[in-house]
This record gives structure tokens, C-alpha cells and sequence, in this order.
């Protein structure tokens, strides 16, 4: 009985990546996509973080360390799942999947880009809401780009989004009273 919801929730899973995924042969879509999908990674956020620690101060230099706590903290989560929840990539499982050529090899679940992007921005948003509009479409475009790509599950991007924000929320709750 238990495989039945699963196997349903699967299915829609796929027929939304298939969405997303089949217009990944539209160069400006491929441009905007392969560019905005490196705001989640490593290089990307590291350097942002660490461009904020050296060249800001006072209140902003307090949410920029709350920043980096979350994005340190939020991976710990991600690198257990990938781990205990080894999901292979939908390129590798979803027929006619699209995908750029030296794909990542390593598991799908979670999204870590996803992670990254999210729990580096949302210090930053609990602590001036009004950049909300600007941030959170950035964050979102990142997440879409992940499935776009054919490198994760919608479910990856959403898990991804959400180990980011409560690392996000936590990180500022917990450290933003001892930096500003």
C-alpha cells in the first residue's frame, strides 16, 4: 500500500521536472539558466560571504557572519542525506532528460545549490524584508536552474529550500544578538 503514493507522487514529480526540463534547448533560457545556477554554488556564495565579512561593517557585517554560520551549518544536513538518501540524478533515471555535457556524478538529494543560496540570502532578508523582492527571485531562479539542468528532482530544489531557510532563520535568531 505504501508504494502506491509514493509511486503517484513520483510520477507528478517527474511530469514537473519534464516541464521545466524540455525547454532547456532555448539559448536564452541556457544562458540565463547556466549563468544563475552558479549563485548556489560554492565558489559563488563562499566568495559573497567572505567579500561581505572583509569589506562591511556594523550591522551588516553582523548579518553577513550570520550568513556564513548558515551556510556552514546548513550542510551538514545536505552532505547526511546525500549519504543515507543516495537519489541518482533525474538525468541518469528520467527518459529524454536534458542535460549539459560533464554533468555532477554525485547523489541528487538535496539540492545543494538550492541549500546554499537560500540560507546565505535569508539572514539578510529577516533583517531588511524590503530586499525580498530582489533576493528571493535570485534564490528561486536558482532553484529552477537546478531542475532545468537536469540535475535534480523538484523534490531536491524544495528540500533544499527549506534545510536553507531554517538554517537561515536559526543562524539569525541565534547569532545576530551577539553581532549587532
Amino acid at each position: 500500500m505504501k508504494t502506491r503514493p509514493i509511486s503517484s507522487l513520483y510520477k507528478i514529480e517527474c511530469y514537473i521536472f519534464k516541464g521545466i526540463n524540455r525547454y532547456f534547448e532555448r539559448k536564452t533560457l541556457n544562458i540565463f539558466f547556466r549563468t544563475i545556477t552558479h549563485m548556489g554554488g560554492a565558489t559563488f556564495t563562499i566568495s559573497l560571504i567572505i567579500f561581505l565579512l572583509v569589506l562591511t561593517n556594523g550591522s551588516l557585517r553582523g548579518i553577513a557572519i550570520a550568513s556564513a554560520i548558515s551556510l556552514a551549518i546548513s550542510h551538514i544536513p545536505v552532505q547526511i542525506l546525500k549519504k543515507f538518501y543516495p537519489r541518482k540524478r533525474p538525468y541518469l533515471t528520467i527518459h529524454n532528460a536534458k542535460y549539459p555535457t560533464n554533468p555532477l556524478a554525485d547523489h541528487s538529494f538535496p539540492s545543494g545549490h538550492t541549500t546554499a543560496i537560500f540560507s546565505v540570502i535569508i539572514p539578510f532578508l529577516l533583517y531588511e524584508p524590503s530586499i525580498t523582492f530582489l533576493l528571493l527571485p535570485v534564490a528561486i531562479s536558482v532553484g529552477i536552474s537546478r531542475i532545468y539542468l537536469g540535475l535534480h528532482y523538484p523534490s531536491d530544489v524544495l528540500v533544499g529550500m527549506c534545510l536553507g531557510t531554517i538554517a537561515g532563520i536559526v543562524s539569525y535568531y541565534q547569532f545576530i544578538p551577539l553581532f549587532i
